[in-house]
């Protein structure tokens, strides 16, 4: 893809917390969150951290607690919001509004697609991916029967443009959620516009360097 455009850039900052008071309990995410649809995330073990070293100042009679690290999230959104790119130290994932691939209430791709999607899978590649996940969304309106099947269509329909320029070696997950899952409130159009949309997701490979849209 070859356009310019506005970007909106929001990168967290990376938190390493190491409780220096008695051991408490890790909150580590939910897997049911409902911000994260399962198997769409990768998680990697916390660094391991010498207790005794004598860099660590310890209130007396106080023990190291068992160090937590969150990733570090970069996002990436087009000004119209039509194309998002997420980023943490694990995962990249692209976020693709319905209405830039695909005609309304369906899963035949438009001449649009093919250059997005083929954008995604030079990433893809760039990381060295050989698993690759796909998954539909819908907005709230009509039967969730009806968003379900809808949703896992277009997933499957973005799936087979990808294959289209990955190797054989790369595995697929393909899934369809209808409405689950929202990333917007659907009290509004602007943000069933969100919720309708396809993401693809792979582990961070050796690239290990922040792209852009385009």
């Amino acid at each position: 893809m070859t356009r310019s455009r506005s970007l909106a850039t929001a990168t967290a900052t990376t938190l390493t917390a190491f409780l220096l008071l008695a051991p408490a309990p890790l909150a580590w995410a939910d897997d049911d969150d409902p911000s994260a649809p399962p198997g769409s995330t990768t998680t990697s073990p916390p660094p391991k951290v010498d207790p005794n070293s004598p860099g660590l100042k310890l209130a007396d009679g106080a023990t190291l607690a068992p160090a937590k690290v969150l990733d570090i999230k970069s996002v990436v959104e087009d000004m119209g919001g039509e194309e998002r790119r997420e980023d943490t130290n694990t995962d990249v994932k692209f976020a693709l509004q319905a209405e830039v691939l695909f005609p309304k209430d369906s899963s035949k791709l438009n001449p649009e697609a093919a250059a997005r999607i083929k954008a995604i899978a030079e990433e893809a590649k760039a990381q060295k991916a050989t698993d690759v996940r796909v998954f539909g969304f819908t907005d709230n309106l009509g039967s969730y029967g009806h968003g379900k099947k809808l949703s896992k269509d277009r997933a499957e329909a973005v799936h087979d443009e990808l294959a289209t320029h990955l190797g054989p070696e790369v595995t697929y997950a393909v899934r369809g959620y209808s409405e689950d899952y929202p990333i917007a409130d659907n009290g509004s159009e602007e943000g069933r516009k969100k919720n309708r949309r396809v993401e693809v997701s792979f582990p961070r490979g050796q690239a290990g360097t922040e792209g852009t849209l385009g």
